[in-house]
């Protein structure tokens, strides 16, 4: 009986994966180059290019506004068991084969219950992570199985490609302006070179199964059997992970999103990284039984959790564009009140505060207790 069900997961993953990844987030991904920081770096561009199509809102680099009010947030921090049905087995670096790692456990061992949230709960959350000792022990677990301080990876669908995320830090200064946010210059230098390196776990239509799925990983690059994220996680040995998923296979409940984001959590924490669950801005399913999936997932497992979808409510039409799925466009100015009324630049900063405050929070001595 456990085979069998084993054996209907994986063929659920495969189509499940290669499904969303021919039918998800493709429309209206820009076509510039996703290596632009380094054509910039090396002398083949001059400017910031803009997605075609899409006008920077705020117009040209001529005055300075006022900045946007800092929408960081602070929540006690919880210390909270995660309820578990998956099992993995960590795979060591580095391996010849990879192999499928992933397996269903029929018999899970039953684990402390997990109080629960309230089913709204989630849309209270703060928007910057707060980090618990769970977070800090896997984050040093990691450094002792010689993951890489410097690295995070970035994994998902076509909302973490680098041409519109994050790549820019990984450019010169005046490619990007920080405002009253300078004291994320720290964590820019701290992880120069994941800003805008193309992850192996990310491409338009990605979601978790698809992560799962050893036919989507990239042949160049992967071994035999190994999957996207197992990929990247061994290739970049990263001490942080953002997994940002908004596709879902559109006639697929929240139930099964969550049947497969439990692997891909415990397998990056198995990795001795440390998550960060991102919440998503839109709301195609109807009910935003997703993002109360994933603070739910945050919640259990005791990891990061940014709350982009708090972020975005402020702005105009919540951030996203006509389809209510894509983010609206402007350059990545802080210091622009009319630019950081698009959802792009208040993605970039709110990805950039979360990434500082598990940096800034994992590393944090803590003080004992009497």
């Amino acid at each position: 009986m456990g085979l069998r069900k084993n054996i209907r997961f994986w063929i659920l993953t495969i189509v499940i994966g290669i499904s969303a990844f021919v039918s998800g987030c493709t429309t209206q991904t820009p076509t510039i180059s996703t290596n632009l920081a380094t054509e910039v770096l090396n002398g083949k561009t001059t400017a910031v290019l803009n997605p075609p199509g899409q006008k920077d809102f705020g117009g040209e680099y001529t005055t300075k506004t006022s900045p946007p009010t800092n929408i960081t947030e602070n929540i006690s921090t919880k210390s909270l068991t995660p309820t578990t049905s998956v099992v993995l087995v960590s795979t060591p670096f580095p391996t010849e084969t990879a192999k499928n790692d992933i397996a269903l456990n029929t018999n899970p061992t039953p684990l402390k219950p997990t109080p629960t949230l309230s089913p709204n709960a989630w849309m209270n959350m703060p928007v910057i992570p707060v980090i618990s000792e769970n977070a800090r022990e896997i984050y040093q677990r990691g450094l002792r199985m010689g993951n890489n301080p410097h690295a995070f990876s970035k994994v998902g669908d076509c909302q973490n490609v680098p041409s519109l995320f994050l790549a820019v830090f990984d450019l010169p200064p005046r490619y990007y302006r920080l405002g009253e946010y300078e004291y994320l210059r720290e964590t820019i230098d701290w992880f120069s070179g994941s800003f805008g390196r193309e992850s192996l776990a990310v491409k338009g239509g990605y979601n978790a199964a698809a992560l799962l799925n050893p036919l989507l990983a990239n042949k160049e690059a992967c071994l035999k059997n190994e999957t996207p994220l197992a990929c990247e996680l061994r290739i970049h040995r990263p001490s942080i992970v953002i997994v940002s998923l908004e596709t879902w296979w559109s006639k697929k409940p929240a139930e099964t999103y969550e049947a497969y984001m439990r692997p891909v959590i415990e397998y990056i924490i198995s990795q001795g990284a440390v998550p960060i669950l991102v919440t998503k801005a839109d709301n195609l399913e109807g009910d935003h039984s997703i993002n109360a999936t994933i603070v739910k997932l945050a919640w259990e497992y005791d990891i990061p959790l940014w709350n982009f979808w708090r972020a975005v409510q402020p702005l105009p039409d919540k951030g996203l564009t006509e389809d209510g799925f894509h983010l609206t466009y402007a350059n990545n100015y802080f210091d622009s009140k009319w630019r950081m009324k698009n959802g792009w630049p208040v993605r970039n900063l709110t990805a950039l505060q979360a990434l500082d405050a598990v940096w800034q929070g994992v590393n944090e001595e803590q003080s004992e207790q009497p």
